[in-house]
């Protein structure tokens, strides 16, 4: 994996529908892209940071004006498995909205992915029902002499079109959502500096795209049980036609060798929408970031 550092208006239903996949999108990546560290940019790692049976639950809200509105949760679950007979982790993530929000928008998506016990990216999967659309994107991941190979597809079911087939290379490591994730958390960001820029490839499921975070530095965050946290504080951002820089969402995480996210931030058009730790169940290291109990 290529890592580089550099020092309106609407309808309520609408605003949901764009909120509600923004929420499930975002803490996807919240959970996988953080504390990549140019030394350690390859597709086998040691884990440091989870075991199996790890559940990490969170609560997902946007405002619309002066409301705050729980559109629903998430889930991020740990399990040793095997894939192709090889020894492997999966890591499930379910975003599901509540039923108030059903009114407008329904969404079920649900994350999945395989990494060997060494960490390499194997197999990616998103199915996801968001109102009336229902698609299915997976990503197979290869490996052949120092090349990083994988081959993506999407499947629409609603609405019925053609099926989408994509590959590419790279002769550094290619992730996806959360494959990332089994090497970002066993990361050390201690060399970052405020400011620092974090550049990295993902694939999606239907494509490779160059993403960037910045590291802003520390702050003390309550999450949805009632604690404090000392959180790492990155902000994920995209650039305009004329090369503005957009903030699209703060992703506060937690400052232990868990390196669990704590909240999100992100910063639509029609306002704001957040997301916060509810419960974290079999996580591996001691919760020392901790600064304040309820």
């Amino acid at each position: 994996m290529k890592t580089n550092r550099k020092t309106g208006t609407g309808t309520i239903t609408g605003i949901i529908k764009r909120k509600a996949s923004r929420l499930a999108w975002a803490a996807a990546v919240a959970l996988c892209v953080l504390n990549v560290t140019p030394a350690q940019a390859q597709c086998t790692a040691e884990n440091k940071a989870f075991k199996s049976g790890e559940k990490v639950s969170y609560n997902l809200y946007f405002n619309w004006k002066f409301i705050w509105i729980n559109v629903g949760y998430a889930t991020l679950t740990t399990e040793t498995s095997t894939y192709h007979l090889r020894p492997a982790y999966r890591f499930d993530l379910l975003s599901h909205t509540s039923k108030k929000a059903d009114l407008f928008f329904k969404m079920r998506d649900t994350l999945t992915c395989y990494v060997s016990d060494r960490l390499e990216p194997m197999y990616f999967c998103k199915a996801a029902e968001e109102g009336k659309r229902h698609t299915r994107d997976e990503a197979w991941f290869s490996y052949n002499d120092g090349v990083s190979h994988v081959r993506q597809r999407r499947t629409w079911y609603n609405p019925q079109r053609e099926t989408e087939f994509m590959e590419y290379s790279d002769s550094t490591c290619i992730f996806d959502m959360l494959s990332i994730l089994a090497h970002a958390r066993s990361y050390n960001a201690a060399d970052y500096k405020v400011g620092d820029r974090i550049l990295f490839p993902m694939a999606t499921g239907r494509r490779v795209e160059q993403q960037t975070l910045i590291y802003r530095g520390n702050e003390n965050v309550e999450a949805s049980n009632g604690v404090t946290y000392r959180c790492l504080v990155y902000s994920f951002v995209e650039y305009d036609k004329e090369g503005k820089e957009n903030e699209v969402i703060t992703f506060f995480i937690s400052d232990d060798d868990n390196h669990l996210p704590i909240r999100l931030d992100m910063y639509l058009s029609f306002g704001s929408a957040k997301a916060f730790l509810k419960d974290v169940q079999g996580n591996r290291h001691p919760m020392t970031s901790i600064v304040k109990e309820e």
